[in-house]
Protein backbone atom coordinates (compact mmCIF):
# COMPACT_ATOMS: atom_id res chain seq x y z
CA UNK A 1 0.00 0.00 0.00
CA UNK A 2 1.25 3.64 -1.08
CA UNK A 3 0.40 7.07 0.53
CA UNK A 4 -1.05 7.75 -2.56
CA UNK A 5 -3.11 4.56 -3.07
CA UNK A 6 -4.40 5.11 0.77
CA UNK A 7 -5.45 8.84 -0.20
CA UNK A 8 -7.47 8.08 -2.94
CA UNK A 9 -9.30 5.24 -1.27
CA UNK A 10 -9.92 7.66 1.63
CA UNK A 11 -11.16 10.82 -0.42
CA UNK A 12 -13.32 8.00 -2.37
CA UNK A 13 -16.10 7.87 0.42
CA UNK A 14 -18.64 10.26 0.40
CA UNK A 15 -17.97 13.85 0.66
CA UNK A 16 -14.51 12.79 2.21
CA UNK A 17 -12.08 16.10 2.06
CA UNK A 18 -8.61 16.02 2.82
CA UNK A 19 -6.64 19.22 4.96
CA UNK A 20 -4.04 19.17 7.08
CA UNK A 21 -3.38 18.35 10.75
CA UNK A 22 -0.34 18.63 13.06
CA UNK A 23 1.53 18.58 9.54
CA UNK A 24 0.04 15.66 8.39
CA UNK A 25 -2.53 14.99 5.69
CA UNK A 26 -6.21 14.00 7.22
CA UNK A 27 -9.20 13.04 5.71
CA UNK A 28 -12.19 14.30 7.26
CA UNK A 29 -16.22 14.02 6.98
CA UNK A 30 -18.74 16.78 8.27
CA UNK A 31 -15.27 18.15 9.33
CA UNK A 32 -14.70 15.16 11.46
CA UNK A 33 -11.05 13.37 10.80
CA UNK A 34 -11.76 9.52 10.53
CA UNK A 35 -7.87 9.13 9.60
CA UNK A 36 -4.82 10.78 8.52
CA UNK A 37 -1.11 10.01 6.49
CA UNK A 38 2.29 10.19 7.81
CA UNK A 39 2.27 9.43 11.68
CA UNK A 40 4.41 8.85 13.47
CA UNK A 41 6.28 8.53 9.97
CA UNK A 42 6.07 8.40 5.83
CA UNK A 43 5.56 4.23 6.33
CA UNK A 44 2.46 4.67 8.31
CA UNK A 45 -1.35 6.15 8.41
CA UNK A 46 -4.33 6.27 11.03
CA UNK A 47 -8.16 5.24 11.33
CA UNK A 48 -9.86 6.63 14.41
CA UNK A 49 -11.86 2.96 14.94
CA UNK A 50 -14.01 2.41 18.13
CA UNK A 51 -12.26 0.10 20.57
CA UNK A 52 -14.28 -3.05 19.55
CA UNK A 53 -12.92 -2.40 16.10
CA UNK A 54 -9.90 -1.62 16.73
CA UNK A 55 -9.15 -4.90 18.97
CA UNK A 56 -10.95 -6.88 15.98
CA UNK A 57 -8.43 -5.94 13.62
CA UNK A 58 -5.48 -5.89 15.76
CA UNK A 59 -6.13 -9.54 16.29
CA UNK A 60 -6.80 -10.31 12.84
CA UNK A 61 -3.45 -8.16 11.33
CA UNK A 62 -0.94 -8.12 14.02
CA UNK A 63 1.58 -5.64 12.89
CA UNK A 64 -0.57 -4.19 10.32
CA UNK A 65 -3.16 -2.42 12.90
CA UNK A 66 -1.35 -1.04 15.98
CA UNK A 67 -3.10 0.80 19.05
CA UNK A 68 -1.79 4.40 19.09
CA UNK A 69 -0.03 5.89 22.33
CA UNK A 70 -1.83 6.41 25.18
CA UNK A 71 -5.28 7.78 25.21
CA UNK A 72 -6.09 8.28 21.76
CA UNK A 73 -5.13 4.41 21.62
CA UNK A 74 -7.56 3.80 23.95
CA UNK A 75 -10.13 5.45 22.32
CA UNK A 76 -9.43 3.41 19.12
CA UNK A 77 -7.11 5.57 17.03
CA UNK A 78 -5.40 2.96 15.05
CA UNK A 79 -2.22 3.22 13.03
CA UNK A 80 -1.54 1.24 9.94
CA UNK A 81 1.35 0.14 8.81
CA UNK A 82 1.34 0.53 5.10
CA UNK A 83 3.80 -1.83 3.47
CA UNK A 84 1.59 -4.80 4.64
CA UNK A 85 -1.91 -3.92 4.24
CA UNK A 86 -4.21 -5.18 1.94
CA UNK A 87 -6.37 -2.84 -0.17
CA UNK A 88 -9.41 -4.89 1.01
CA UNK A 89 -8.32 -4.66 4.94
CA UNK A 90 -7.44 -0.65 4.30
CA UNK A 91 -10.30 -0.17 2.68
CA UNK A 92 -12.93 -1.87 4.98
CA UNK A 93 -11.01 0.11 8.31
CA UNK A 94 -11.48 3.31 6.10
CA UNK A 95 -15.27 3.01 5.41
CA UNK A 96 -15.47 2.18 9.38
CA UNK A 97 -13.51 5.32 10.45
CA UNK A 98 -15.87 7.21 7.84
CA UNK A 99 -19.10 5.92 9.34
CA UNK A 100 -17.87 6.48 12.71
CA UNK A 101 -17.18 10.39 11.89
CA UNK A 102 -20.83 10.70 9.46
CA UNK A 103 -22.89 8.97 12.60
CA UNK A 104 -21.25 11.62 15.37
CA UNK A 105 -22.46 14.37 12.75
CA UNK A 106 -20.96 17.57 11.80
CA UNK A 107 -18.75 19.36 13.79
CA UNK A 108 -20.05 22.89 15.04
CA UNK A 109 -17.55 24.53 12.54
CA UNK A 110 -18.76 22.70 9.27
CA UNK A 111 -22.48 23.29 10.54
CA UNK A 112 -21.86 27.12 9.71
CA UNK A 113 -22.78 28.50 7.15
CA UNK A 114 -20.41 30.62 5.06
CA UNK A 115 -21.51 34.41 5.82
CA UNK A 116 -22.44 36.05 2.03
Amino acid sequence: MTPARFRRIALGLKDAVEQGHHGHPDFRVGGRIFATLGYPDKNWGMVNLTPDRQRAFVRDYPGVFVPAAGAWGEQGSTTVRLGPVDEEALGEALTLAWRNAVEKGPTRSARRKPRA
